[in-house]
């Protein structure tokens, strides 16, 4: 996989976080695939169905240590670490993304809490 790739699914996964597309059932539903699943990082399972009919946290976060894992030539795994400014903590987050119908969709998302601070996860070529 090249670069371009790692930016553009570093891109989706802003968006993906960020607000804007939060709020918007119709840009979340581009974003998310049909068969999409989510383990929050309450413990709870979700779907696409009950992201879109139910709605997502809207807390302000930041990414960073955005890495990608291809498992596949249309299947990536991304890792990285997520600063939630609105409810003071941390995660470790994880998705799946397939690139399908022509465009990158989030297959799967799973978010855990971590102790971890911003400092000790930096890497270097952040």
């Amino acid at each position: 996989m090249d670069v371009n790739v790692k930016e553009h699914l570093k891109e989706l996964e802003e968006r993906h976080i960020g607000l804007e597309v939060r709020k918007s059932n119709e840009e979340l539903d581009k974003i998310l695939a049909d068969d999409f699943f989510e383990i929050g990082s309450s413990g709870y399972m979700y779907d696409k169905k009950e992201c879109l009919e139910t709605g997502v946290v809207l807390t302000e976060m930041s990414l960073h240590n955005y890495e990608i894992y291809p498992l596949a030539s249309d299947v990536v795994l991304s890792t990285y670490f997520i600063v939630d400014k609105t409810r003071s903590r941390n995660s470790l987050r994880s998705s799946i993304w397939k690139f399908k119908e022509g465009r990158w969709q989030l297959y799967f998302h799973q978010g855990t809490i971590s102790p971890l601070q911003l400092k000790e996860v930096l890497n270097s070529i952040e």
